[in-house]
């Protein structure tokens, strides 16, 4: 019998090295937008103290079920991208490019929720300038609704050029989809917080 000692030892297997996903340049603007957002939700949760009826008045006016079905949309869509990006690594492009226009859609769908919305609140005289609930809410969700369109578009042009440019088979080939991805939850995480402090909280 062969002792175990006798055996040869055998190397445990190298470990990949850990890799940020998506470009560098775009944790920054993530960092930056995180703390510029951070600091709205600050302004907005001071004025609410300081203004407690006008500001759940101007909350008994919203619509919670609208809202959750925007968290519904913006949630999928993040888990669209998701499997965008893990098809793409797998180099699986059709499947790649299917989920991310998917993810696109959902957030197309969002705009247009959140337009209508806008619509309605302004037909029935809420504006920029009634009060103070009313500007912090069109410039918190009004300027998220610009993030949420530029991820749209970061998503679509994306899923355009993938094919064309070769985006798949992992590694630095799926750099720029992770790179959309990446400010795609940050847009959902965003929206995450916004809706439960705009909407929910009283």
């Amino acid at each position: 019998m062969t002792s175990s000692a006798a055996l040869p030892l055998q190397r445990p297997a190298a470990l990949p090295e850990p890799r940020l996903a998506g470009d560098l340049a775009i944790w920054f603007i993530v960092g930056i937008e995180m703390l510029t957002f951070g600091l709205m939700f600050i302004v907005f949760s001071v004025a609410r103290l300081r203004e407690p009826a006008l500001f759940q008045a101007g909350q008994a006016t919203l619509d919670l079920h609208l809202g959750a079905a925007n968290t519904a949309l913006l949630l999928t869509g993040s888990w669209a991208a998701v499997r965008g990006v893990l098809a793409l690594r797998r180099d699986r492009m059709q499947a790649g490019v299917r989920w991310l226009w998917g993810a696109a859609a959902l957030g197309v769908c969002f705009l247009v929720a959140k337009s209508l919305e806008y619509r309605a609140k302004m037909a029935a005289g809420h504006d920029l300038d009634s009060d103070t609930f009313w500007t912090l809410y069109y410039l918190l969700t009004g300027f998220h609704f610009l993030h949420v369109a530029a991820a749209v578009l970061f998503l679509a042009g994306v899923a355009w050029l993938a094919p064309r440019r070769g985006w798949a088979g992992g590694g630095d080939r799926t750099h720029v989809p992770e790179t959309a991805a990446v400010f795609w939850h940050m847009v959902d995480l965003l929206w995450v917080v916004l809706f439960p402090l705009v909407y929910v909280l009283r």
